[in-house]
């Protein structure tokens, strides 16, 4: 399939929809010519395939960082007309609002290296870690409901973070309309004793440095304004809550396709009309899991907070510790571009829309980005882009290849301090495992969807 792959200019590549049969629409790829190169054969017919759904969209997008993924890469981007469309559980990926909050603060890189000994384990036990982990709270289920559908305003009003977090926030922190009714008893069940947790896989929590400022005035707007400052990156997503309700309706979606008559090119891209009971019970059910996501990674932010006043003996507003902003992947949201409507899935994908944060993780050992979104992406990736480095190795290739200890062992000579539940996790998430971020960012970069704005080194980082 790459073979059919034309050249539009050096970042970004078509693929018509002549490409092979029953392709609605044409799909993109933005990357630069290395990027390319390295993509699955696999992924690319796998972005094909979504280019053969019903109210599909031109084109179907696939970024920098994408890899194989679950019925379709991740790192894509796909919308859907809003009334004769499909809303797709599968498209949307099971780690719902999987997402970023990038935090400042004024303290130096050499403040914080002469502390990062006792830093880290600190974190570690004030953040809980690992698969299956459970919260330091504990939720019954109108407290859930309440977490489900007010999202950050719920933590807020529970003491946890404060309203420049909610404005600093992608959808304020909640996304309006969400119904727990919606939500299957057993999600709720996982949902419970998880908030505050950070999960194990690419799931993580970084101190960072400031090694770059490309576009100063858009850093300085929001408050980054020297190199060698440090920063925190947590990453997370809705861990079993959203699991379980994208694996419910993967189930119903897979009879929607059947009783609406709906051709798929792969089981895999379950889905239903937009309009219908089906589509319609998913979109309400996944805005709980992107609220409760939204209110997970605040809770931990209030810990890291917490822990930092701990070691540094500072109210963390003297410290600044203020959240940059907070970002969503895995995501299905009904979006106004260019004065039409669309049901755009992200999955491995990112929100850039003009003159806002774009967060760009990379690995543990490498630099991470924020960028900014531009009317460019809004033209040719409907507001989107890339989420991370993007994984050049399958979890298991890692594991016989890689050794936690050694991996860990290789950060030191770095000097980033490394703590994980346990070593499996670091040989999972070694370096080696993922594409090359600079190439990744430079791509997004130059092809006019995200310059780059900030770039950040690791000091020390936590794995599930």
């Amino acid at each position: 399939m790459k073979e059919k792959i034309q050249k539009i200019n050096d970042y970004e590549w078509l693929l018509p929809k002549s490409a092979r049969d029953k392709m609605n629409v044409d799909a993109k790829i933005f990357a630069n010519k290395k990027i390319l190169d390295d993509i699955e054969d696999d992924a690319v017919q796998q972005l094909t395939n979504v280019a053969c759904l019903p109210g599909v969209i031109e084109p179907v997008i696939g970024l920098p960082d994408m890899h194989f993924g679950y019925g379709l890469p991740m790192g894509a981007v796909s919308a859907f007309d809003s009334e004769n469309g499909v809303i797709s559980s599968g498209l949307c990926g099971f780690d719902i609002n999987c997402g970023i909050n990038s935090i400042r603060t004024n303290l130096t890189y050499d403040e914080v290296k002469e502390k990062l000994n006792e830093l880290i384990p600190a974190l570690f036990n004030a953040v809980p870690c690992g698969v299956g982990s459970k919260g330091r709270l504990r939720l019954n289920y109108e407290q859930l409901n309440g977490v489900m559908t007010r999202g950050l305003n719920w933590a807020v009003e529970n003491g946890y973070g404060t309203k420049k977090d909610i404005e600093n926030t992608e959808e304020k922190g909640c996304m309006p309309d969400a119904d727990p009714s919606k939500v299957s008893d057993l999600a709720k069940k996982r949902g419970l004793p998880q908030l505050g947790t950070l999960g194990a896989g690419n799931h993580f929590l970084e101190i960072q440095k400031v090694s770059d400022i490309y576009d100063e005035k858009f850093a300085k707007k929001h408050g980054i304004v020297d190199k060698d400052q440090v920063m925190i990156m947590l990453h997370c997503g809705s861990r079993g809550l959203g699991h379980q309700i994208a694996s419910d309706y993967l189930k119903i979606h897979e009879k929607a396709v059947r009783k609406y008559n709906i051709w798929i090119p792969d089981r895999q891209l379950a889905c239903a009309p937009v309009n219908s009971q089906e589509g319609q019970d998913y979109y309400a059910a996944m805005k709980c899991a992107v609220n409760y996501s939204f209110t997970n990674r605040l809770v931990m932010t209030h810990w890291i907070r917490e822990t930092f006043e701990k070691v540094f003996k500072k109210s963390w507003e003297e410290m600044d510790m203020q959240t940059v902003y907070g970002i969503c992947h895995n995501i299905v949201k009904l979006e106004e571009i260019k004065g039409k409507k669309y049901y755009v899935h992200r999955k491995g994908a990112t929100r850039a829309f003009p003159n806002l944060p774009v967060i760009v993780a990379g690995t543990m050992g490498t630099a991470s980005y924020i960028c900014k979104g531009t009317e460019t992406a809004l033209d040719k990736t409907f507001g989107s882009s890339c989420h991370g480095s993007g994984r050049a190795m399958s979890r298991n290739a890692a594991l016989k290849k890689f050794r936690g200890e050694e991996v860990n062992d290789q950060l030191k000579v770095k000097g980033i301090i490394g703590k994980a539940g346990n070593w499996k996790s670091f040989a999972e998430e070694a370096p080696d495992c993922y594409k090359d971020v600079e190439q990744v960012v430079d791509s997004v970069d130059k092809a006019g969807i995200s310059p780059k704005v900030v770039r950040m080194r690791p000091m020390g980082v936590l794995k599930g």
